[in-house]
């Protein structure tokens, strides 16, 4: 592993019309799984100048029949729901308006062939969702386990989403994306390069005064977030530098949910298994097992048994138990990583119920209208509270250090 580079991530916010995309499938996974915990969802949401459209299958009590005939008001819902993501990002805009745009609902039933593998029956325990390989990742670069370059891109961003809903900065719009280049001296970040930042912004704010008072406000924001001692007279930023950006968001361009995986992951820190979260039930792996590879991981760097740790996990549709398991740690682990491989399995399987899909949901609570929250700043590296983010929680430390004494 290198120890002295340059290491670039980026993140987009929650007005971003991929983003829009993804926060408007969670929330109809949240809507669908508030009727029925089992419910099963593949909802995919696209977005463009005045519009929104769901297609995919779904399938649930007090949902939507085998014929595909809705329950009585969830069309409604579903509708209501939509223009509520949309007005709580915050788009009033001409081209993109949450109470004027046209909406299409093409939701149909789920595919009884698919059906027939994921769902438990007789002798047979619930099944994958679909193949394909997952991935976790934790680190000791941030307090909260992850990449620095991603985290501060994301903190950059959730900070300034939260001064425009606040109005301390009344001309900032919705879409805004920014990119943190940090250079790791020893594998350790030492200094920021290169920032950034291009936000939407009111008329005007393109020029003169208003321009200078927007750049101002960014470096202000990035001052704040990213420790004064990463921060060098050498430090270059890029702060709307292809110049006026009024026209923004599904307006600008078309979203579609699923297209920021590497932001919603690891901003490229770690391999990906290709596998987009938003708008999945948690039977799906793609979601739910790349949840427990993040929250063994994590609890295996909180642990002090890596310092960097990549676990990736693999299944085929229909069938419960993973096809492999495999531990990386990099070379920082202080016990061999096959060593860590036999205590994930045990204790996955004392904690969880094991890492079949049926015990990941049952194990880290993911039956539950927590997903709407995930589709912005990063499904990892957040704050477990409550019901939500249950996969950052650090409490498998003791069980870890133990499996491996």
């Amino acid at each position: 592993m290198r120890s002295d580079y340059l290491f670039t991530s980026e993140s987009v916010s929650e007005g971003h019309p991929d983003k829009v995309s993804d926060q408007i499938s969670d929330a109809i996974v949240d809507l669908f799984l508030s009727k029925d915990p089992e419910a099963r969802v593949a909802c995919e949401t696209m977005t463009t100048t005045q519009k929104v459209v769901l297609a995919g299958e779904v399938r649930g009590e007090g949902i939507m029949d085998a014929d595909g005939n809705w329950a009585p008001g969830v069309k409604e819902e579903i509708e209501a729901t939509v223009r509520d993501v949309v007005r709580e990002i915050g788009y009033a805009q001409k081209g993109f308006h949450w109470e004027t745009l046209d909406f299409a609902n093409n939701l149909h039933p789920q595919s009884a062939h698919i059906a027939q593998g994921v769902d438990a029956s007789g002798e047979k325990d619930e099944g994958a969702g679909d193949q394909g390989i997952m991935f976790g990742f934790a680190c000791d670069e941030t307090p909260d386990f992850m990449p620095a370059t991603l985290y501060y891109s994301h903190k950059i961003l959730e900070r300034m989403a939260a001064d425009r809903h606040s109005g301390a900065a009344p001309f900032l719009e919705p879409d805004t994306k920014s990119q943190v280049t940090l250079r790791f001296a020893g594998g350790k970040p030492v200094a920021a390069t290169a920032i950034v930042v291009s936000t939407q912004h009111a008329p005007g704010y393109d020029s003169g005064s208003n321009e200078t008072e927007l750049h101002n406000y960014v470096r202000g924001v990035v001052a704040e977030v990213i420790p004064a001692e990463l921060l060098t007279n050498e430090t270059v930023y890029h702060i709307n530098p292809t110049g006026r950006f009024e026209i923004g968001g599904p307006d600008g361009d078309a979203g579609l949910t699923g297209r920021k995986i590497i932001v919603d992951t690891y901003g490229g820190a770690a391999p990906h298994g290709g596998g987009a979260f938003s708008g999945k039930d948690p039977t799906k792996v793609d979601r739910s097992a790349a949840y427990v590879t993040r929250y063994l991981a994590k609890n295996i760097v909180a642990a002090g048994l890596a310092s960097r740790c990549t676990i990736q996990i693999a299944y085929a549709i229909g069938v419960s138990e993973p096809l492999s398991l495999y531990v990386d740690t990099h070379g920082t682990g202080t016990v061999a990583d096959d060593a860590l491989e036999a205590a994930i399995t045990t204790v996955a399987g004392e904690k969880l119920g094991g890492l079949t899909p049926r015990g990941i949901r049952e194990g880290l609570k993911l039956n539950k209208p927590i997903y709407r929250k995930t589709a912005a700043y990063g499904h990892f590296g957040r704050t477990p509270e409550g019901d939500l983010f249950p996969w950052e929680k650090t409490d498998l430390t003791d069980a870890l250090k133990s499996a491996v004494a």
